[in-house]
Parts: structure tokens; sequence; C-alpha cells
């Protein structure tokens, strides 16, 4: 049974505002909650259904959290999902540093605006090995209940920090590619071992600002009519051809 002031709380962190107040948000559903159990995210709170917690006893065994039963009502009726069968956690967030970058290709997003996307190309970069993304401070928020939603559980392992682009990305010794509708084609650009991988607004582009400090323009070459793709279609695409580049 949860109570109704548990019940608040986590109504609460459907709100950036609670969220940030409270370095905490909601994972839902059993895919996520399951790869969060297995990560090194703090969970401070896990309700399930009986059935989840039998499944993954051992993962939940080794929660230092509390740890209580509910029904699948009760878990739908406190969440954002249609339906929850599963379990909901509440998750401390990852403290907000700046990462310590390796010889590694890094995503910069500028401004992407619209949370499933955002939580597509987490998953994508999960995807094709990326540790790191770098978001404009206007970027959705990375805690948003869509974005770990459609990350499915890659919210785990890509680390997102938010930053003023400009002044993170300047001086940098690592090549700055931004995506384009002109520029150098992605199929004939050696993109090296490391860089920054510029996406910038679904409807924008880069700002004005950030493009400015771009060296290289890449674009996905257009065959048909189509004015513009998708930035997570866009992210996979480039990613796809930055790892193939390496063989």
């Amino acid at each position: 049974m949860i109570s109704k002031a548990k019940a608040k709380f986590i109504k609460s962190l459907q709100l950036k505002k609670y969220r940030k107040e409270e370095q905490c948000f909601v994972v839902e559903g059993a895919k996520g909650v399951a790869e969060l159990m297995s990560s090194d995210l703090e969970v401070l709170w896990l309700a399930g259904t009986e059935a989840f917690l039998r499944q993954h006893h051992p993962l939940v065994s080794r929660q230092k959290a509390e740890v209580v039963a509910a029904g699948e009502k009760e878990l739908t009726e406190l969440g954002t999902f249609a339906t929850n069968n599963a379990a909901l956690a509440i998750v401390r967030m990852r403290p907000h540093v700046a990462p310590n970058l390796k010889s590694e290709f890094v995503l910069v997003l500028d401004d992407i605006r619209d949370p499933g996307n955002l939580g597509t190309i987490i998953r994508t970069a999960d995807w094709y090995g990326i540790k790191h993304i770098i978001a404009s401070e206007e970027t959705a928020d990375c805690y948003n209940p869509k974005v770990i939603s459609a990350t499915m559980g890659s919210f785990c392992r890509v680390h997102v920090y938010y930053t003023a682009l400009t002044d993170y990305l300047y001086g940098t010794d690592r090549p700055l590619y931004g995506a384009s509708l002109t520029g150098e084609t992605i199929y004939d650009v050696n993109f090296g071992k490391e860089g920054f991988i510029v996406i910038g607004n679904e409807a924008q582009g880069i700002s004005a600002a950030v493009h400015s400090m771009i060296q290289k323009h890449i674009t996905i070459p257009r065959i048909g009519a189509a004015e513009s793709l998708n930035a997570s279609i866009a992210t996979a695409i480039i990613l796809d051809n930055v790892f193939r580049s390496q063989k």
C-alpha cells in the first residue's frame, strides 16, 4: 500500500520545478526499473507488483531503498504510463558536474526541445557507445518522464550535462562537427578518433553563436524531396557513419 504522502510526492516529480528542488526523478515500467537496479544510480524508493518483485528478487534484494508491494492500478495512477503492471521507482539525480572526457566522440545538443527526440537520441547514443552528451540549457530536461521512457533504460549509461554551449566549447582542441543542410557529405568525412558532434534544434538548426564555432559542417545527402530529417533520425545516421569511418 502506498501512502497518500508518498503518492503526492511522486506526482510532484512530474514537474521539472520539483524534480530540481528534490534532486529526484521517477522511473516507470519493467524495462526501466530493471535497468535502473543494475546501474550505479541510487534508488530511494521502489514499488512493484508481487510478480515483478519476485521475478527480479536478486536485484531487488540488493537495493538499500524501501521496497513496497503495489497493485497495477496503484502504479498506473501514480505515473504517466497508460498502464504499468510492473514497477515504479524514485531515484536520486546524478551530481551535475562536467564530464571528464577521454579520447571519444561526444554529442552536443543545441536546443533539442522535444522530450521524445531527446529520449531517442540518448538511446541511440547508448547503442553506439556514446557515454556523454553536452546539452544547451534550453534542451529538454533529461529527467522528464517522457524522456526517461523513450530511452528504454539508456538513461542509466549516458550522462547528460547541461551548460552554456559557447562557454563550454570555446577553445576546445577537439574537432567540432555540425549537422547542417549544407556541408561535406558524411560519407566522405574522415572523423578521426574523437570530436564533438553538434545536433541543432528541430526547426531552427544550430544556433548562430554555436554555428560560428563549427569547424566542419556535415550533411546527410538528400535523395528525395523531404525538407528535413527528424533530429533523432539524423543523429542515428550521423553516428552510424562516424563509427563506420573508423573501419
